[in-house]
């Protein structure tokens, strides 16, 4: 599972910059990579919606997973 993590942690973040781009520069990457609200576009961000509801899901599920193991 700390795969799964790692993945949805590394699309959060990039759901994240792409939204900063948005504020502060009215640019969005996603768009301009995939086409305004093309499909591939529209798919991008429903995975980085997916992602987020996992993450707020299995928060502390989450964190007993990456503590260290203590003998």
């Amino acid at each position: 599972m700390k795969s799964l993590d790692v993945v949805v942690a590394a699309l959060l973040v990039i759901g994240g910059l792409n939204w900063g781009l948005v504020g502060f520069f009215n640019f969005d990457l996603v768009a301009t990579i995939f086409g305004p609200m093309s499909f591939l576009s529209r798919a991008v961000y429903v995975i980085v919606g997916i992602c987020a509801l996992y993450q707020a899901a299995q928060w502390k599920a989450i964190q007993r997973r990456w503590q260290p193991v203590t003998a």
